[in-house]
C-alpha cells in the first residue's frame, strides 16, 4: 500500500518488465527500489550495489535508468529515510555517467544533443564507411589493430539506442532539478553536498540553480560542502560570479581554496572573459604536490581525486602558464601509483605534446627538457601502475612505448 506522499508511489503502476537494463528486463528494479526505503542497512547496501550493476551497468543507462528516476528522487526528499545522498549520488551518475568524462569543463549539453540528433540521423552505412575510413587512417600497426577491434564491435543499432537511454536519463534527472534545489538546506551536510554536486551538471538549469548554491555559500560552514559548491557554481556560472569565487582563494581551508580555483580555472578556460591569476595556478600546483583532504562528507567531483582534478584544471591554464603546469603536474604524477595516476599522465601528456598525438615517436633527444623529465617520470613509476591496461591505453594514444623496459631505453635510463 502506498500514499500519495509515499515516495513509491506509483511504483507498481510502471510496467518495468517491458523495460531493459543491463541484464534484460527490468523486473527486479521495483524490489530494490524497496529495499532502499527499508531499515535494514545490509539490504539497502545490497540493493545499491545492484542498482549500480543493472541501471548504471559500468557507466551504461538503459530505458530502465530514467523510469528510476522518480523514485530516486522523491526518495532523497525525504527525510525520514537514510542514506538520502546516496539517492542524489546514484541519480547523479544516471545523469552524466562517469564524470571524468565531463571535466574540467563541465557538460556540454548543447553538443550532446547535437550529436544524438546527428547520429539519429546518419546512415548506418555512410557510419560503417567512416569507421573503415578510421581504420584505414591509423598511425601505425598497433592502434590499427585496436581500431579495428572497435570496427568489428560497431552495432549502429545498439548504439544509437544506447545514446537514447543516456540523454533520457538526463533529461529524466533534469525534470526532477526544481524540487531537490531545496535540499541544498537540509539538515544533514552529506544530503547538500550530494544535492550540490548533482545540480553541477545541469546548465539549463543554471539560472534557477546558481542563485540557490551562491545562497548556500552565503549561510554554509561545512568546508566539504562549501568545497563542492564552489566547483559547482564554477561549472555552471559566468563571469558575474568570478569575484565572488575569488574572496574563498584566502580562505584557511585548503580544500576550499582548491575549490575556488578549480572553479576560476574553469571559467578562464571559457569566453567569460575571466582573467585567471597566479594564485590559482599556485593552488592547484599545491594539490598535485600534496591534495587537500575534506574530510566527510567528502568532495564527490573526480571519485574524490582532488589531484587528479587539478591535473585536468591545469590543462585549462596551458595558454598562460604552460611551462609551470606541465611541472607541477609531473610532480603529481612522480607522487602516484595505480589508478590514481590514470588522469594524471593523461593531463600531463596533453601539457607535454600539446593536446595532439606526436608523428611518430620522436627521438628522446629531440623532446625539450620538461618533455624528457615526464618520460623519465613515466618509465619510473611503479609496477602498480604499469600493469594496468588503463595506463597502456594512455601511453598507446600518445605513441609512446607501453613496455616499461622499452620506455626506460627510450628514456635513456638504466633497465
Amino acid at each position: 500500500m502506498t500514499t500519495e506522499n509515499d515516495p513509491l508511489a506509483g511504483l507498481d503502476a510502471v510496467d518495468w518488465s517491458a523495460l531493459e537494463h543491463a541484464y534484460g528486463a527490468a523486473d527486479d528494479v521495483p524490489g530494490q527500489l524497496r529495499a532502499l526505503c527499508g531499515a535494514d542497512a545490509e539490504e539497502r547496501a545490497k540493493a545499491l550495489h545492484e542498482l549500480y550493476g543493472n541501471i548504471f551497468h559500468q557507466g551504461s543507462r538503459y530505458e530502465a535508468s530514467a523510469a528510476a528516476v522518480p523514485f530516486l528522487a522523491r526518495m532523497a526528499a525525504d527525510a525520514s529515510l537514510p542514506d538520502r545522498h546516496e539517492a542524489l549520488e546514484l541519480l547523479a551518475a544516471l545523469a552524466v555517467g562517469y564524470d571524468e568524462a565531463h571535466l574540467p569543463g563541465g557538460v556540454d549539453i548543447s553538443g550532446w544533443r547535437q550529436e544524438v540528433a546527428r547520429f539519429a540521423a546518419e546512415d548506418p552505412e555512410q557510419i560503417r564507411a567512416e569507421y573503415d575510413t578510421w581504420v584505414a587512417e591509423a598511425p601505425d600497426e598497433g592502434e590499427r589493430r585496436v581500431r579495428e577491434m572497435h570496427r568489428a564491435m560497431l552495432d549502429v543499432d545498439a548504439q544509437l539506442r544506447a545514446a537514447d537511454a543516456e540523454l533520457g536519463a538526463y533529461d529524466a534527472v533534469r525534470q526532477e532539478v526544481p524540487a531537490l534545489c531545496a535540499l541544498l538546506g537540509d539538515d544533514d551536510p552529506a544530503v547538500r553536498a550530494a544535492t550540490a554536486y548533482l545540480l553541477a551538471w545541469f546548465p539549463e538549469e543554471a539560472g534557477r540553480t546558481v542563485p540557490h548554491l551562491l545562497h548556500l555559500l552565503d549561510r554554509e560552514t561545512d568546508r566539504a560542502v562549501v568545497a563542492t559548491a564552489l566547483v559547482a557554481v564554477g561549472l555552471l556560472g559566468d563571469a558575474t560570479q568570478a569575484d565572488r569565487l575569488r574572496t574563498f582563494l584566502t580562505a584557511g581551508d585548503r580544500a576550499v581554496r582548491w575549490a575556488a580555483a578549480t572553479a576560476l580555472a574553469r571559467l578562464g578556460s571559457t569566453d567569460s572573459g575571466v582573467a585567471v591569476g597566479t594564485e590559482v595556478l599556485a593552488e592547484l600546483a599545491a594539490a598535485e604536490a600534496d591534495p587537500p583532504e575534506p574530510g566527510p562528507p567528502g568532495i564527490l567531483f573526480h571519485e574524490g581525486d582532488l589531484r587528479g582534478y587539478a591535473a585536468a584544471s591545469l590543462t585549462q591554464l596551458a595558454d598562460r602558464y604552460p611551462a609551470e603546469a606541465l611541472d607541477a603536474v609531473t610532480d603529481g604524477l612522480a607522487a602516484t601509483t595505480g589508478p590514481a595516476g590514470f588522469a594524471v599522465a593523461a593531463a600531463a601528456l596533453h601539457l607535454a605534446f600539446g593536446g595532439q598525438r606526436p608523428t611518430g615517436l620522436p627521438a628522446f633527444a629531440d623532446l625539450d627538457r620538461r618533455q624528457q623529465r615526464l618520460v623519465r617520470v613515466l618509465a619510473a613509476l611503479d609496477d602498480g601502475t604499469w600493469r594496468w591496461v588503463n595506463f597502456l591505453e594512455i601511453l598507446r594514444a600518445w605513441g609512446l612505448p607501453q613496455d616499461r623496459a622499452a620506455m626506460r631505453a627510450y628514456a635513456e635510463m638504466p633497465a
